[in-house]
């Protein structure tokens, strides 16, 4: 049985068979995991969001570009942090990339060391941001248990509505009220109401 490497994973996304295979040979001879893909259509079809890792993607490649890739990854609101392989003539277009969230860019042909302090340095942007992601994740797994009302109730009592003044809101008694409260705090696992308000504005990770 193979051990997997403890540096993390590395995917690279490169049209170019030869800039793939060395990324490989230099990635794994450090110990990194390594996942090539030779489109960007192929690695969404394969990309896990719950993997902590990395993505060194070509800025330039037939079919979905290295630009198209990021804004797909912005609009699922992947932790996934992007550095980009760029030629010369593209450092205009990979300097817009970071202003979208790209970690940075490196240029073709690629200082080793560099990379490499690179890749460390996105792995640790990729556990801080994984761990943003689950306790993100978990929020909205235990806000979604959560009935219409109780919703409203909650939105309520984060706004520091009072049980009389939630009831008048929306036309239902304060015991009524009270049995909402009761039910949110239980289907969120708040002992008080700090650690209530604390779940419902994503400032703690909720308990499970």
């Amino acid at each position: 049985m193979s051990l997997i490497p403890k540096r993390g994973t590395v995917y690279v996304v490169d049209d170019d068979e030869a800039v793939r295979d060395s990324l490989q040979w230099l990635l794994e001879g450090k110990d990194y995991r390594v996942r090539c893909f030779d489109s960007a259509e192929s690695f969404l079809a394969r990309y896990d969001p719950r993997e902590v890792a990395c993505l060194i993607v070509d800025i330039r490649m037939g079919g979905m570009t290295g630009l198209e890739l990021q804004e797909r990854l912005i609009e699922r609101k992947s932790p996934l942090p992007i550095v980009f392989i760029t030629g010369h003539g593209d450092v205009p277009m990979a300097v817009d990339t970071m202003k979208k969230g790209a970690l940075d860019f490196i240029q073709k042909p690629f200082d080793e060391d560099a990379l490499l302090t690179l890749v460390d340095r996105m792995l640790e942007r990729a556990r801080e941001a994984f761990a943003e992601y689950q306790q993100a994740a978990s929020r909205e797994a235990l806000l979604s248990k959560l009935t219409t009302r109780e919703a409203q109730v909650l939105e309520r009592i984060v706004a520091g509505r009072l049980n009389k003044q939630i009831a008048d809101d929306l036309g239902i008694s304060i015991k009524t009220v009270e049995a909402h409260r009761a039910n949110i705090m239980e289907k969120l696992g708040a002992n008080t109401v700090a650690d209530l308000l604390k779940i419902a504005l994503g400032q703690a990770a909720p308990r499970t």
